[in-house]
């Protein structure tokens, strides 16, 4: 029998846990990138940048700078 997953409420989360959270969203948004899956890329991103607009600006630091420059150049240019 598969683990089971936990649902996660972005609405709780803070601190450590939304700035992991939103990595995993940008890193899952970039996946769908990669495999050419545009609905679903512009879905995560959106989810992302919600909860990265959230972050404080120490904690926007916590997240890799790749994956920040995903969020706000790459994705920018394609998706709005």
């Amino acid at each position: 029998m598969p683990a089971k997953k936990h649902k996660v409420n972005p609405a709780e989360l803070s601190g450590t846990a939304l700035v992991k959270e939103t990595s995993r969203r940008i890193r899952l948004a970039r996946k769908h990138w990669d495999a050419h899956n545009n609905a679903a890329t512009r879905r995560e991103r959106e989810r992302a940048i919600e909860l990265y607009e959230r972050l404080s600006k120490v904690e926007r630091e916590g997240v890799p700078q790749a994956l920040r420059v995903w969020l706000r150049y790459r994705s920018v240019k394609y998706f709005g």
